[in-house]
């Protein structure tokens, strides 16, 4: 089968294109036959081994697929044919990709594989930035940073409808502002660190404000930590310039603020975190209030191209690889 490898550590000239063999599933593993495979900013990450999980080499990189299921273990619930989404913790830019049989989920017929994709990681991530993390109440106010990315896209369609009452959009190009006010944001501000924590207030009417969800880290995250308002908080879903933060404790007791942190695959280990929140992530979707913003998708030859739009902010919504083309 057609994959990108990776067989050192590196930038984008790292992942190359080459010839595997199909890989054989364990007695609990799904084999897939991918139609599209996720491209996620932390793929970047973990091309330098720079991610929260380390990696070992040689690594065929991606983490979510969508495709079809060629076989499965018993009573596990998938049927060969069957179309599904799946967790794949690695190997998903390949043309076949093994997943848990566990973190395989069908697909609803209604639901096309790039809706479904995005929903996987982006949209439950989105769904637990407000209902885990952000414990966000009826009326208050949200701040949605790299709001016209997969993650941030998804959270403003989101804002109002979990019961955000104000939802701000923070975006780098004029561009991407106007695409967050489309779905749905209140209003969309310049994402430049300078300045950043009086545009917010502003944006607020005057407020500081309630919910901040942030994944830049660095600069950014200083100058937001500063908009927020007594029992605010701020949810760190990701840290994409890769300059770390602190936090002292005298701060957070002055403020009655909180920071809270958040990563995706710690749901794994409750089921029903994943299952209920894709349930009504589907059927959101299938309802027309989701609309999946698919910024590109890219062939394999093309995947270290991906990764160089990807860091260098060119790219909107969510990206998909073709192991096909």
């Amino acid at each position: 089968m057609r994959a990108i490898q990776i067989t050192e550590f590196g930038g984008p000239e790292v992942l190359e294109l080459v010839e595997l063999p199909t890989p054989e599933p364990a007695p609990n593993e799904a084999l897939i036959r991918v139609s599209r495979a996720g491209i996620n900013f932390a793929d970047t990450h973990t091309r330098t081994n720079s991610y929260v999980r380390k990696a070992t080499l040689p690594l065929v990189p991606g983490g979510e697929v969508a495709g079809i299921v060629v076989s499965a273990p018993a009573g596990s619930g998938l049927s060969e044919g069957q179309r599904v989404i799946a967790l794949t913790g690695s190997g998903g830019y390949a043309e076949y990709a093994l997943a848990p049989a566990e973190h395989s989920f069908p697909i609803p017929e209604d639901v096309d594989d790039a809706t479904a994709l995005a929903i996987l990681i982006q949209g439950l991530t989105a769904w637990h930035l407000y209902r885990t993390a952000g414990r966000v109440s009826d009326g208050e106010s949200v701040v949605v940073h790299a709001a016209a990315g997969g993650v941030g896209s998804l959270a403003v369609q989101l804002g109002h409808r979990l019961g955000a009452g104000r939802v701000i959009a923070v975006a780098s190009s004029a561009e991407k502002r106007q695409l967050a006010l489309q779905l749905g944001a209140d209003v969309a501000i310049d994402s430049d660190p300078e300045g950043l924590t009086e545009r917010l207030i502003e944006a607020n009417d005057g407020r500081e404000v309630d919910v901040i969800f942030e994944m830049a880290g660095g600069e950014t995250f200083e100058r937001s930590y500063r908009a927020l308002a007594h029992f605010g908080r701020l949810v760190v879903c990701g840290i994409a310039s890769q300059e770390p933060n602190e936090i002292r404790s005298g701060s957070l007791l002055r403020h009655s603020r909180s920071v809270v942190g958040f990563y995706l695959f710690h749901c794994l280990e409750r089921p029903s975190m994943i299952a209920d929140a894709l349930s009504d992530l589907f059927a959101r979707a299938a309802r027309g209030e989701l609309h999946v913003v698919v910024g590109a998708t890219y062939s394999l030859e093309n995947a270290p191209q991906s990764h160089i739009d990807l860091r260098e902010r060119r790219t909107t919504g969510k990206l998909l690889l073709d192991p096909s083309g």
